[in-house]
Parts: structure tokens; sequence; C-alpha cells
């Protein structure tokens, strides 16, 4: 909190709950030791040491209740006195009870914990259980959907960034949506949301986690279903589909100071090839720009903007440092990309191909002394939740209007349109369908 600024509520909580090891481990460093040594571990040495002589039960009581009395009477007057000022500054600084300690997150704990009991006594409710493609629909489709990390959409020069972070991508028939939103500002709440049919403003964490998802629906349609994760998990969302993590050497090869997401795409064509019957839908859950330590996001040879920030003690470097690291990651996203797109070239003949690419959320940089990313979406800056979004089709996805939707690439959109847009892939059929709410029409 005094590093980076974030806020501990109750999404929080449950990213905190949610993430693995390597993941704390990017948050680990001297000073949050030496934070946690003298502010914490030695403070409650003395305090278990200190001899606390207490009174009588009858005198504590009154003698805490006149201390209570005179806080309360202290508080009453102080707000009848200033009761213009609070008045107006309450109303313009809501904000402010996001960061009141500890009482904050310890409600926000309270909160989590009382959600997590909620959760199990909702029944699962299933839909699209009769799902089923189009009848119209002869050829077999084969959908990448990438799900990015991290990643800001004003740092593609897709999008007017002027860095050249996307000189692979710019080579390919692309359409960058400028415009793109997420759910939320964590992983945690982002993910599950946008496969999800409940909208961001009705967004409830209970519901959205006990009810079929747009890749369940897939699943019911007959569509084979794949998540392949390198990032901590897919929160909750492949929970009844395949799934491999590709966190680890020994399902990932490509691994140096950590596992790239490139090393998910190696065993990909065999997966292809095994299923020569019905459409497939692979996601691709990316480690993407994930902070703070961005420059282990990316091999060695990606290092071209320098000198780079290389620490995970943010408020250390210079804000030109920290972009520098972070741009790389996206360079190397864009490398990313550009390798799932060549796969499905290769497949084209067999299939009507196409990627999809969005961000869970964005990312603050030191903008106003914010750093990465999890504000509550009433605070959040936009940086946070303007993500970057892209799609490639092959030529013959005959469905799909390209140069319509690259008019329309400014047009508002957030993670809400993609449960539809998913199911408008491979033309499912299904009433929770809204085609008015899908990208692709």
């Amino acid at each position: 909190m005094d590093s980076y600024n974030i806020v501990i509520d109750d999404d929080m909580i449950h990213n905190i709950i949610s993430t693995d090891i390597a993941e704390s481990l990017d948050l680990l460093c001297l000073k949050l030791v030496l934070y946690v040594v003298f502010l914490g571990i030695i403070p409650s040495f003395f305090i278990y040491k200190s001899k606390i002589i207490f009174k009588s039960g009858w005198q504590e009581f009154f003698s805490r209740s006149k201390l209570f009395s005179f806080i309360l009477i202290s508080i009453f007057a102080l707000v009848l006195i200033f009761s213009d000022f609070y008045s107006s500054f309450f109303r313009e600084h809501k904000p402010l009870r996001y960061y009141a300690n500890p009482s904050y997150y310890i409600f926000s704990t309270g909160k989590y914990i009382s959600s997590l009991f909620k959760s199990k006594t909702l029944p699962f409710k299933n839909i699209g259980l009769q799902a089923k493609t189009s009848t119209l629909d002869k050829d077999r489709e084969l959908i990448i959907f990438v799900v990015g990390e991290t990643a800001r959409a004003d740092r593609f020069s897709l999008n007017g960034y002027t860095r050249e972070t996307n000189p692979l991508l710019k080579k390919e028939a692309v359409v960058s949506f400028t415009n793109f939103w997420s759910c939320g500002t964590s992983t945690a709440k982002s993910v599950p949301c946008m496969f999800s049919n409940y909208n961001s403003s009705d967004y409830n964490k209970e519901l959205i986690h006990t009810t079929d998802n747009s890749l369940d629906i897939l699943q019911h349609a007959g569509v084979n279903v794949l998540w392949l994760d390198n990032n901590s998990d897919s929160k909750g969302v492949a929970d009844r589909v395949l799934y491999q993590s590709y966190k680890n050497p020994e399902t990932n090869p490509i691994c140096d100071d950590e596992c790239r997401d490139v090393g998910m795409l190696i065993n990909l064509q065999n997966y292809i090839d095994k299923h020569s019957q019905g459409d497939i839908f692979i996601v691709l859950h990316q480690m993407g720009n994930h902070g703070p330590a961005y420059y282990k996001r990316y091999p060695a040879e990606f290092e071209k903007f320098t000198p780079v920030c290389e620490t995970n003690q943010l408020e250390d470097c210079s804000i030109e440092e920290i972009n520098n690291a972070y741009d790389n990651a996206i360079l190397y996203t864009d490398f990313f990309l550009s390798k799932v797109i060549e796969l499905l070239k290769n497949n084209q003949d067999k299939f009507e191909a196409a990627m999809f690419y969005v961000s869970d959320h964005g990312e603050s940089l030191g903008e106003s002394g914010i750093y990465l990313h999890g504000l509550p979406n009433f605070v959040a800056p936009d940086t946070q939740r303007h993500v970057p979004a892209i799609l490639w089709t092959s030529e013959n996805f005959d469905e799909i209007d390209m140069k319509k939707l690259y008019k329309n690439r400014n047009t508002k959109y957030s993670h809400d349109n993609i449960f539809h847009t998913i199911l408008s892939f491979v033309e499912i059929e299904v009433p929770e369908f809204d085609k008015s709410m899908a990208i692709i029409k």
C-alpha cells in the first residue's frame, strides 16, 4: 500500500488467495522485510513482553465506557462544528474510505469470506445445455482466444503509440480495437467476467462462479475446448474443460528465468491434428506484462528499450526505466501473437481460423504515484481499464467482414461483449446469445 499505492478491498483479498508462489515472490524485497521486522515483529515482541495489569471486570467496563463516550462526544462535536466542510469533503472524496486502516481491509476480508459461504449455498446454474452449432455452418472453425495479462491499450503502436511495439503484428491483416475496456482491474475479477454472460454493471462474483460460462456452452454444443495457462490459473473459468498449466519446465519446453508464453504453442498442432471432428476453441492465458518485475517477462533478445528497471521496487526506478521494461514485455507479446497467427495460417486450409486477443486489465506505471493495478473501478485510472483487443482471421472466414470491423475499430467495446463474440465465432444457437452484443456480426 505504501510503495505501490494500492487498495486492499475484497477483490484484492481474492487476488491474494488465488495467486501462486511465483507471483508472490515478485513482490518480495528487502524493503518489505524491513517493514515487517521493524513495524511488525519488533513492536509485537515489546507488546507481548509488556505486563498489563487489568482492573476488575466492572472497573474495566466503566473505564472503557468513559473513553468510548469521550470519543463519541468528540466526533459529534467536530462534525457539528465543521459540518459544512465535512459534508462537501466526503462527498467529493469518496475514495478516502478505501484508505482507512485497518478498518477497511478487515472489513474487506470479512466480505470476501462471507462471499465464499454464499457461493457454497448457491445451486449451480446450467445454461445452454441444448446449445448447438448452426445448421448453416458447414465449415470447421479453429479459434484461439488469447487472454492477455496487464497490457495497456496505449502501449500498442497499432493504437498510435509512438514507440514501435508491434513490428510483427503491423505486417498482418489485423483489426486493433482502440476503445476496449475491462470489467475490472485484476485478473481474479476480469477473467471470470469476460467469459460470463453477466455484464460488468451487475457483476456478482457468487453468481459468476456458480453459472455456466461461454466455454461450458461451447462444450455443450460439441466444440473441442482447451485451456492452456502460463499464468497462475484460470480463476475458475476452466474448471469444467480440459486444462493444462505451462508454468513449469515439465510441460513448457521454453523456459529460462521463467517459462515463456510461446511455449504454450509447441504441442498445439498435435492437439489440433488429434481432433478431426468438430470445431476447436483454444484459450491461451498469458503471463504477459505481469508486474512489478516487468524485466522478467521477456527473453534477453527482446530488450530493445533501455535502460530498464531491474527491481520490483518500482518507486526506486525512474519513469523511463519502468516504461522501457514494460514496453519490452509488450514487444514480446507482439512476437507471441505473431506466432499464434503463424500456427493458424498453417491450418487455414482445413479450418476457418481466427485469433482474438484481449487483455484482462491494464496497469499504472507511476502516473500520480500509482503503480500496478487492482484499484476499485470507482477510483481506478483509465490506464488500469483501457485494454488492447486485436482480431485476426483467415481469408476464408466468410462470416466475418474484416473491412467493416476495421471501419468500426474505434467503437466502444468492453469485456461484456466477449461472451457473445465467443459464441458468434462458432455460430452457437442458444437463448443466452445476443447477436447485437457480439463484436463480429
